[in-house]
């Protein structure tokens, strides 16, 4: 493979300001470098979606938790009346239905947990890129500490939720921030930053279950957690190597040019009504060149966000209905097990893209649907007889769902041409976000009509 010669320097803020430099290359992936990127960007993957994936966690403790406070005397003063998530316990459900319901679904979370990040993504693409990327780190890592202690200390459901909406913005604000940020590196960061994002999944499902089950208080468990968002500002600015041509500091964006392989690349467009002269200095596109970028992305962010929606729809509408009785496993913790799970698989699938990748996106959304409609019809008749095969069916929703993700964007920084990645990467991710927001919308009645069964 051929060399490149590359004359490195350090180049200021006001440099760039002066126009008294030519922009450099990105990143080598020849370099030593090369693995504190891919590391970087697996633990800001691995970060970012942290809290999201805590909150949902947490989601069935938060709302049973608020049902016990609502149900407490006012005469009875005690830690565990003093917040949702002040006490472990089970806690008993007064209602008569068979799937042992919460009066509020677990969706409810889930909404708030997404629709603060849909709205971000829908907007934030045609003007994120005017603000630079030390600034929105920062503000990821303030709005993710903040929803760790809003919801630990909350002694109402809303304020809960409002814990959640800040988890849901740095989650949505770090996503779109950092697949536009892999647009100046190697395009090997993007399978780092899939895996971390899985990893989360898996780490944060994982370490809330093992804590809460450890005896730890599900308050004090999320105030532990305040070390992740630390961890993010640690890799982004000390793990990272920063190519000089990404804003960090100054309100501009200089221009840019790629560094990686294109001989595997197929054009997302089959015409050149987006394209203008390659090179450095043109990444700044006009509303109407990214409006043309668009319909490119359709063919993966239609089934992606396919198979968010069938998954999520399982996760938070069926889920908490999956409810076996009679056996070790409490209602709360057959909920956290499924949780984490499914994250498992998650984790496993967004991994694998540098062994098996998938351009047929459609296949997976298929599958995640015809998952969603026999699990819907498990919960409603109750025919399968035991929890294990619940289980093995979450594993591979988690599978589908994680292979989804990864190969997604593997396939459009593959396919993008150098001037439209940062904008096609950052856009595509609305479409998983979009399928989580509508099967959280429908779970809210699913749920109300099953838990109105006697």
């Amino acid at each position: 493979m051929e060399r490149r010669n590359v004359n490195w320097k350090q180049v200021s803020d006001s440099d760039w300001e002066d126009g008294e430099v030519e922009p450099l290359p990105l990143v080598s992936p020849l370099r030593a470098s090369h693995w504190r990127n891919n590391t970087g960007f697996w633990l800001l993957g691995l970060c970012n979606n942290f809290a999201y994936v805590v909150m949902l966690s947490a989601a069935h403790d938060i709302l049973r938790g608020q049902e016990a406070q609502n149900r407490t005397s006012g005469f009875e003063v005690s830690e565990s009346a003093s917040s949702p998530l002040s006490s472990p316990s089970p806690v008993p459900n007064s209602n008569a239905s068979r799937y042992d319901c919460n009066a509020i679904s677990t969706a409810a979370i889930l909404l708030a947990d997404i629709l603060p990040t849909l709205l971000i993504k829908f907007t934030a693409p045609f003007f994120l890129h005017l603000i630079p990327y030390n600034y929105r780190v920062l503000l990821c890592f303030l709005t993710a500490a903040g929803s760790f202690l809003i919801v630990s200390y909350s002694t109402a459901i809303t304020v809960s939720l409002l814990g959640v909406v800040f988890a849901s913005i740095s989650s949505g604000l770090g996503e779109i921030s950092f697949l536009g940020l892999t647009a100046y590196y190697h395009r090997d960061v993007v399978a780092g930053w899939s895996s971390g994002t899985g990893g989360a999944g898996i780490f944060g499902a994982l370490s809330y279950l093992g804590l809460t089950w450890a005896g730890v208080s599900p308050r004090y468990t999320l105030l532990l957690m305040l070390v992740v968002p630390a961890i993010m500002l640690c890799s982004y600015f000390l793990l990272l190597i920063h190519p000089p041509s990404v804003p960090r500091w100054k309100w501009h964006t200089p221009g840019w040019s790629s560094f990686g392989a294109t001989s595997d690349r197929q054009p997302l467009m089959d015409h050149d009504s987006c394209s203008r002269p390659t090179g450095i200095g043109f990444h700044n596109l006009t509303f109407s060149e990214k409006f043309c970028i668009i319909p490119g992305l359709i063919k993966y962010m239609l089934p992606l966000s396919i198979v968010y929606f069938a998954e999520y729809f399982i996760n938070q509408g069926l889920f908490e209905l999956l409810y076996f009785k009679n056996i070790i496993l409490t209602h709360a913790l057959q909920y956290r097990w499924y949780q984490m799970l499914y994250q498992a698989g998650v984790f496993i699938s967004r991994s694998s893209v540098k062994c098996l990748s998938i351009r047929k996106i459609w296949v997976l959304a298929l599958l995640q649907s015809l998952n969603m409609l026999f699990l819907l019809f498990a919960v409603y008749y109750m025919f399968i007889p035991s929890i294990y095969i619940i289980m093995t069916l979450i594993v591979y929703e988690g599978l589908l769902g994680g292979a989804a993700y990864v190969n997604t964007f593997n396939n459009i920084a593959q396919e993008s041409k150098e001037e439209h990645r940062e904008f096609a990467m950052s856009a595509a991710c609305m479409a998983d976000t979009l399928g989580i927001s509508l099967s959280g919308g429908l779970a809210i009645p699913v749920h109300n009509y099953f838990c109105s069964l006697p």
